[in-house]
């Protein structure tokens, strides 16, 4: 088993938030912002709260490296790290979604669904950035 130094897990973290980040610029900024809109439009702000999204990924990137990056490094298993990233973002994503769709009256079940397939990929990528940039470190 390889060791993780503060070294390899910084790159992990860095690799990770890289690849969600800018994944996520695209999806949420281009992509999909007109489906949205026409879902849920009514439930969007008009400027998104900066404060709370770099919460989320601050804190979000540290659980992709946490849940999926290490055991993935520890076990040399990019497929690891693939696997382990989509499981968390279907839990993590499907979490917020179905919540939602629960308790919220004009929730789209479009966007769950959209979401759901969304949040396992761009995990699961994060997860194989992070797992390559940690292993650049040994």
């Amino acid at each position: 088993m390889a060791t993780l130094s503060l070294g390899t897990v910084f790159a992990a973290y860095a690799g990770a938030a890289l690849v969600f980040f800018a994944l996520d610029f695209v999806w949420l900024g281009f992509l999909a912002i007109g489906f949205y809109r026409a879902e849920i439009g009514q439930l969007l702000l008009e400027r998104p709260n900066v404060l709370a999204a770099g919460a989320f990924y601050l804190f979000y990137v540290v659980g992709i490296v946490g849940f999926a990056v290490v055991p993935a490094f520890n076990a040399q298993s990019w497929l690891w790290a693939l696997l382990a990233g989509l499981a968390l973002g279907l839990l993590a994503y499907g979490t917020y979604d179905m919540t939602n769709l629960a308790t919220l009256k004009d929730w789209s079940w479009k966007v769950s669904a959209l979401d759901l397939v969304w949040g396992g990929g761009v995990t699961g990528a994060a997860a194989l950035g992070g797992y390559w940039a940690a292993r650049l470190t040994v």
